[in-house]
């Protein structure tokens, strides 16, 4: 390759592509290995003579040799902003001094490769396009301070170093500082961009770049030095020079790319080093690029070092504690930014804003620290302060700091481990309330308080829970689309609420001589009446305890109860049991039986027994679950492949059986063990009545029900003397599914009686059964996939009638 020697080479870059350039602007580049060098340097012209030709050989010279990063000082091209907007360009001109030159085309942005940081930055000065900031590593996690280890040891705790969450979210490079406005004091100094345009008698439009000697250059106007000129005077000091050539114009002067400078952040920094920022930072910009101080700097001696001397020294506690920023100062280049180890440490902990771990300035008192920490917190005991001290690096002692001014102004040492308590839990002059009462809490006591003092009527007692119970009742009534149907409601005649144990209640004293704890019992409602026996004296810390019927049970005779009773009665409703009441006897107090009443078919039912029920159900539906879960895993090891299936559909049908087992609900039912020929109220047992029990006397059915694997199931006109052999017959007996061996009538009592309970009896005794109205016979389907689903079905059918269900639900199961 060979250059003309008369060639003007004012290139930007040299490319590889130099055949298709223009002789006047040509392109290089020069790859050697993997290495890029770039040359940017206008290239001397012809001007130069044998000088400019020997300068290009030497350059290409040194870019053979593999001299990484050959980079010439850079051109100082601007760009003409009218130009880039196809606006006319502007002449070129050329001033002594002066190194700015106008484009003659829009710049192409270079790729430079294999650049220091310092050059970067030195081309991002000159008007280059910076580089994508490189990505540093996050911080590693610090060593806690040997204070803060000391600190927990001492009190269970950890506490932080105050002020190191400020740094905790920094960004990991610097981000310069070029979309902020300019300050008014701000001084133009070299490499700062000024972007001057003027109109009228002079036409400008210029990027003008001050050089290192603090002049710039405008096109047909000269050289101006504004080295030291403040922003806010510079418009008038532009103005001023151009007018003593010019006259009748317009100047507009603002600021383009600022200047960036090197300051150097050494010392207990997280992470200290040279670093290349704007000339509009400051000492605390540069502190948080650096991560800020790390655990074992000061943040109250932070120096900043110009010329050997200290500037500032400025306390981070001012900018956390008050937004105080005064001290902060202006960077300029060279600076350095000292930071010092920890001063001395003391912690606060307990009942204070902010525990943690402070570092003190020059004889720190109490008060000043406890600002720091933002105060004591609304819960701390205001007497004193526990100081926990290191005397002399050897022995340890506790101190007491009263919280008065002397005590606040009290000098505080390194190492001082502060607790601040807080206040105790106790009420004084104060007795508590609690239990089923309107409104627990604390009251005031004053002396001769008794109990009905405290409780002045029962209104007092009624709880919340009574009064939203019964305003969703009265809600749910008049709104039509409530979870709860009106029918429902209607029926929903009960206790809102768990009724007051009027006799018993009690007092819970603290005895102030051994701190024993004395319960003293009283009959409340005699205390509200104003009994002197009843209505104790009470003493302040005193706890009145007042119970629900629910709570502690009381006497069946004294308990609250509401009974159903429903069909063939005289009068059917809700009643309050009276003290003691039994199933005949209310019947009896309410009008007794119409003529029409069954008694033997009575279905009497009860919650708890409901409930009891319902558990047992469950528990046997659980274990045969296990039991078919068991068979089915003992499928899976068999051998054989028929006795595998064989197996393996036996389970299917177990379980199979225990779904519809689990739709099951108990009803509750007691059998009262009527005779079936027995008329009138006498009939009925004296069976204690207890809250939520149903009454249920239906008229005498006409009907038998056949149920289960028959040709015709469905209900038959009762005869007198017909047995179960007589019904098989009309429902047409059982279907070749049906399995005979395991029949059995539901009587209309609600008890059970199996073909199994009369097997080996004589003359068939079971088909000989004679029926009563409202009886159900059951004829399970037949299951033939072993003995055990049959014995199962036995067993179960046996249990389902012990629990009272009724025959349409456990003729579910067997269908």
């Amino acid at each position: 390759m060979s250059l003309p020697v008369c060639a003007p080479l004012r290139g930007t870059m040299f490319s590889n592509e130099i055949s298709g350039s223009p002789m006047n602007e040509v392109s290089l580049m020069l790859r050697r290995s993997t290495k890029v060098f770039v040359l940017r340097r206008p290239i001397p012209d012809c001007s130069d003579g044998a000088r400019g030709l020997v300068l290009r050989v030497a350059i290409l010279i040194a870019l053979f040799l593999g001299i990484p990063a050959f980079v010439l000082a850079q051109s100082e091209e601007t760009t003409n902003p009218q130009s880039q907007a196809g606006q006319a360009e502007q002449p070129e001109q050329t001033s002594p001094g002066s190194v700015p030159m106008p484009l003659k085309r829009p710049i192409t942005t270079p790729q430079i490769t294999n650049v220091t940081p310092a050059q970067d930055a030195k081309e991002q000065g000159k008007g280059l396009q910076k580089k994508p900031p490189q990505t540093e590593p996050a911080l590693q996690p610090e060593q806690d301070l040997e204070f803060q280890q000391f600190v927990e040891d001492s009190l269970g705790i950890k506490l932080p170093v105050f002020g190191q969450n400020l740094f905790e979210n920094v960004p990991s490079t610097f981000a310069p500082l070029d979309r902020v406005q300019v300050p008014a004091d701000y001084i133009i100094g070299p490499d700062d961009e000024l972007l001057i345009r003027a109109w009228g008698q002079v036409d400008v439009n210029w990027r003008a770049v001050v050089d290192r000697t603090g002049a710039v250059y405008i096109p047909q106007i000269g050289t101006f030095n504004v080295a030291g000129v403040k922003y806010q005077d510079l418009h008038d000091y532009l103005r001023a020079q151009i007018g003593r050539i010019f006259k009748n114009f317009q100047l507009s002067v603002s600021l383009g790319r600022l200047r960036s400078m090197q300051v150097f952040v050494v010392g207990q920094v997280k992470r200290p080093g040279s670093y290349t920022i704007s000339s509009l930072s400051s000492l605390v910009d540069a502190l948080f690029a650096s991560g800020g101080p790390s655990n074992r700097g000061s943040m109250r001696r932070i120096e900043l070092k110009r010329d050997g001397k200290t500037v500032t020294t400025f306390d981070l506690y001012d900018l956390m504690t008050k937004g105080d920023k005064s001290k902060d100062a202006k960077l300029e280049a060279g600076d350095v930014i000292y930071v010092p180890p920890v001063g001395s440490l003391v912690a606060l902990a307990g009942s204070v804003n902010t525990p943690a771990i402070y570092e003190l300035s020059d004889k720190s008192t109490l008060g000043e620290v406890v600002a720091y920490a933002g105060g004591l917190t609304n819960t701390a005991r205001g007497g004193h302060a526990v100081v926990e001290r290191i005397e002399n690096h050897q022995i340890r002692q506790t101190d007491e700091f009263p919280l008065d001014p002397e005590g606040l102004a009290r000098q505080l040492h390194d190492g001082d481990v502060v607790r601040f308590l807080p206040i105790s839990s106790k009420f004084e002059n104060t007795v508590t309330l609690r239990g089923n009462v309107a409104v627990p809490g604390h009251y005031p006591w004053r002396e001769g308080m008794r109990v009905r003092d405290l409780i002045p009527e029962r209104d007092f007692l009624v709880t919340d829970e009574h009064w939203r119970r019964q305003n969703q009742l009265a809600v749910t009534a008049q709104t039509p689309e409530s979870h709860i149907g009106q029918a429902e409601l209607k029926n929903d005649v009960k206790r809102v609420a768990a009724d007051i144990n009027w006799q018993y209640a009690v007092i819970q004293r603290l005895n102030p001589q051994d701190l024993t704890s004395q319960l003293l019992p009283f009959n409340l409602g005699q205390a509200i009446e104003g009994d002197p026996e009843q209505n104790l004296v009470l003493q302040q810390g005193d706890v009145i305890t007042i119970f629900s019927q629910a709570d502690i049970q009381v006497p069946v005779g004294q308990q609250t109860k509401f009974v159903r009773v429903e069909g063939e009665v005289r009068q059917a409703g809700v009643f309050q049991v009276q003290r003691g009441e039994t199933l005949r006897h209310l019947v009896v107090r309410i009008g007794g039986l119409t003529p029409m009443a069954y008694v033997y078919g009575a279905e009497f039912t009860r919650e708890s027994t409901r409930v009891d029920q319902q558990q047992r159900l469950d528990e046997y539906v659980n274990d045969l679950d296990r039991s078919v879960q068991r068979t089915t895993a003992a499928a899976a090891y068999i051998g054989d492949t028929s006795d595998a299936a064989a197996t393996k559909a036996e389970a299917d049908t177990q379980q199979n059986l225990v779904e519809r087992m689990r739709g099951l609900r108990a009803t509750g039912r007691i059998i009262l063990e009527i005779k079936p020929t027995s008329t009138g109220v006498d009939a009925l047992p004296e069976l204690v009545l207890e809250d939520g029990d149903h009454l249920l006397v239906p008229f005498r059915p006409a009907t038998v029900g056949v149920i289960g694997s028959v040709y015709n199931s469905g209900a038959f006109v009762y005869r007198t003397g017909k047995t179960v052999a007589d019904y098989l017959r009309l429902a047409g007996g059982a279907r070749k599914d049906g399995d005979k061996g395991r029949e059995f009538v539901i009587r209309a009592d609600g008890s059970t009686v199996s073909r199994q309970q009369h097997h080996g009896s004589i003359s068939h005794s079971f088909d000989n059964l004679r029926l009563m109205p409202g009886d159900s016979i059951v004829v399970p389907q037949k299951i033939s996939h072993g003995a055990a689903t049959r014995a199962a079905i036995r067993d179960w059918a046996t249990i389902l009638g012990q629990l009272g269900l009724a025959a349409g639900g456990i003729s579910t199961i067997f269908r």
